[in-house]
């Protein structure tokens, strides 16, 4: 039972189903055709590897590249493309890279040699496993695959080289009477006081000095 001398309720919560322009709803947004989308997006998906064939159908190579801002630079992602310097390092030649399915930024530049050598040897493994079609059959030219490795070749799916995170793992401690004895947060706070007081506890001891030398006058 409602007590005291309150606002009656009136809360409709009626929806304007049909409200806004040309009796379409301005105020409610319904999700009804996400099945039919799921289906659009997968026939796509087959269409595009069809069309695309023998290619991948994820699309070219993406290098391994930072984050740009402190929170992130730790974090390692997929980029646009790979720098000129990689390609040199992995010898594969910059017109010929984005005609056999690799992406290439040339505002890029590599800032760290571990970077460098860690997106050479994508490219190298990359470069191990690749089929490469003659543009006429008849006429195979160096560098194309052998009859017989086309002849077994077979479309990839999903994504190229994927970027595996490597899983950390923590170091087991054991726990004994001197780790159970020490006073970790006692310490902490003993050393956030002593790095307060530096300025007061210097200015004191200058005092100290200067008084000591007045009395010793």
């Amino acid at each position: 039972m409602v007590k005291h001398n309150n606002v009656i309720p009136n809360q409709h919560f009626k929806k304007h189903w049909h409200g806004g322009k040309n009796g379409k709803g301005s105020y409610v947004r319904t999700w009804f055709n996400q099945p039919a989308r799921k289906h659009r997006r997968a026939t796509a998906r087959i269409e595009k590897a069809k069309k695309v064939f023998p290619r991948p159908a994820a699309g070219p190579l993406r290098p391994i590249v930072h984050g740009q801002t402190i929170k992130y630079n730790l974090k390692k992602r997929l980029g646009r493309g790979f720098t000129l310097e990689e390609l040199k390092e992995a010898g594969i030649a910059v017109k010929l890279a984005p005609t056999i399915g690799i992406a290439v930024d040339h505002r890029r530049h590599n800032r760290s040699l571990e970077s460098l050598q860690e997106n050479a040897a994508r490219l190298k493994a990359y470069k191990a496993k690749l089929v490469i079609f003659p543009t006429r059959s008849n006429m195979p030219k160096s560098g194309d695959s052998t009859a017989e490795e086309l002849k077994v070749a077979q479309q990839h799916k999903g994504p190229l080289l994927p970027l595996v995170h490597a899983a950390h793992k923590l170091e087991s401690v054991k726990l004994t009477d001197e780790l159970k004895a020490e006073k970790a947060y006692y310490k902490l706070r003993l050393e956030r006081t002593n790095a307060k007081l530096v300025g007061v506890r210097a200015k004191r001891a200058a005092e100290a000095a200067a008084e000591e030398k007045d009395r010793a006058k």
